[in-house]
């Protein structure tokens, strides 16, 4: 399993509003917290230490800025120290910094940029770049029936580079085209007590590491109130991709295509605390030599909560989430409004080699309950706990999980 791998911002920002504090200050707008990081995971090992977030607002209680310090130790690899850095505007314009280094293996370096109205609200822009190294990955081979005990443990070194230019077409839809680059190493873990990746599945397409450039087309309708902290609408998102993988010997085998399709629904209740979630997402990958961490997914924060990242792999995946999130209490937290909220949700989905073979048997359905701290408009932490026939797995984040 692959659970928690935030570096623990995101618990304990929630842990910070809802005033679990050691100390606190509060100078004009700014509120500055001292917390205990402290986490325990399977894949990741235990971690302890502290985290100091410096909350900026105005005078109305609205969320300028985040800039939360991080110091750990984990017991796989390590001190880790950690600065996260997030910069709302107007407009929902933001930026997030984030830079951390590990004693052993990991590192991460990362800079994005969105503004979703550039232009006088004409168009769209996201760009940004990161560097990273994860050394507690894992990997099980490819398909739906891969079992446990083939676990293996694994280190992505990747680079990745990204832009996506989109042109409103009116007030709910938008026509984007964007590139990504993404440069992938797989090295050795910093797991001791699993085996190697590269060594359990050496005839694995992308097993070597593989570099990418990817070109794709998105056309999206999205009538929700809010992109960050949605409370109703629809959202339907649809893309091509041809990507290149430039490390394939046989020119002709270098480019795959990937499709998705994704809708969410909010259903609310006429004061809005209750509010119904429901999901369906469908990924397609089509062509040869598909590097294993290019093709369709399931496990995660994103899809099937109560398994690790990437739990199952193979060409295509159909998921379903069904999610309740109900709104518990608001309250105002040094000069920031904070909303709390409670979601049960049943996550479902399966992958498959081709749909030539249809079935409805072995899919995977994973209940859980999350929990959230909710700083309209710009900001969601949450923490979600999903259980699975192989015991569970939690995750945390800065933001909803779809």
């Amino acid at each position: 399993m692959k659970p928690f791998r935030v570096s623990c911002l995101a618990p304990l920002v929630c842990l910070a509003l809802a005033g679990s504090l050691i100390t606190s200050s509060v100078c004009a707008e700014k509120s500055v917290f001292v917390v205990p990081a402290i986490s325990a995971s399977k894949n990741d090992g235990q971690d302890f230490g502290i985290i100091v977030p410096v909350l900026d607002s105005d005078e109305e209680g609205n969320l300028r800025s985040v800039f939360a310090p991080l110091l750990i130790h984990n017991s796989f690899l390590g001190v880790r120290g950690t600065l996260n850095y997030f910069q709302y505007w107007s407009g929902g314009r933001q930026m997030e910094a984030v830079g951390s280094y590990t004693e052993e293996i990991e590192r991460k370096f990362k800079l994005r940029y969105k503004d979703p109205g550039f232009i006088e609200g004409l168009f769209f822009v996201d760009i940004g770049a990161q560097f990273f190294k994860n050394a507690t990955k894992r990997f099980f081979g490819l398909g739906q029936i891969t079992p446990e005990s083939n676990e293996s443990n694994y280190t992505g070194r990747e680079i990745q580079v990204h832009w996506n230019f989109g042109v409103h077409l009116n007030d709910v839809t938008r026509l984007s085209v964007n590139q990504r680059f993404r440069d992938v190493e797989i090295q050795p873990g910093g797991v001791d007590d699993e085996s190697f990746a590269r060594d359990q599945f050496p005839d694995t397409a992308g097993i070597e590491g593989a570099t990418v450039l990817a070109h794709r087309l998105v056309f999206q309708y999205d009538s929700r109130d809010n992109p960050t902290t949605p409370t109703a609408g629809t959202r339907v998102e649809a893309f091509g991709e041809v990507a290149q993988n430039f490390d394939r010997r046989e020119i002709d085998d270098q480019l795959y295509f990937r499709y998705g399709f994704d809708v969410r629904q909010f259903f609310p209740s006429p004061s809005k605390r209750y509010n119904l979630l429901i999901r369906g997402v469908v990924l397609l990958s089509f062509g040869d030599g598909i590097p294993f961490f290019e093709q369709s997914s399931l496990g995660g924060e994103n899809t099937l909560r109560g398994y690790g990242r990437d739990r199952f792999i193979d060409n295509h995946m159909v998921a379903f989430n069904v999610e309740e999130r109900i709104h518990l209490f608001k309250i105002n937290l040094f000069n920031v409004n904070v909303e709390f909220e409670v979601a049960p949700f049943v996550d479902m989905g399966r992958t498959y080699q081709d749909f030539a073979f249809r079935q409805f048997n072995e899919w995977e359905v994973t209940p859980g309950v999350g929990f959230r701290g909710i700083v309209r408009p710009n900001l969601v932490s949450r923490v979600d706990w999903g259980y699975s026939r192989e015991g569970g797995a939690v995750f945390a984040g800065l933001d909803y999980p779809f």
